[in-house]
């Protein structure tokens, strides 16, 4: 039985989801292991293998301040969604 595609809106779910996770670390652990990046693979709610990318790296604006990016794509069928936080250092 072949399984479902995930939908445009399942993959920008996840990686809202996982994107939280990755904005979750407290400072000090984030501004550790930036400029950092890895991928796994992943499965979405559809049963299909994704991939998903997970970056921390230094911000332009405001000085001091961490982006943080999570990219999901199904390779399999050219697709995928990204989110994007931009996290300022604590005053």
């Amino acid at each position: 039985m072949t399984k479902p595609l995930p939908t445009p809106d399942e993959l920008a779910d996840m990686a809202e989801e996982e994107l939280a996770a990755a904005c979750s670390l407290l400072w000090p652990e984030i501004v550790r292991i930036t400029p950092w990046g890895d991928s796994f693979e992943g499965f979405a709610p559809s049963g299909r293998t994704v991939e998903v990318e997970r970056r921390y790296l230094w911000a332009h604006e405001p000085a001091g301040a961490v982006v943080v990016e999570v990219e999901v794509r199904d390779a399999s069928n050219r697709t995928g969604a990204e989110a994007r936080a931009v996290l300022a250092p604590p005053a």
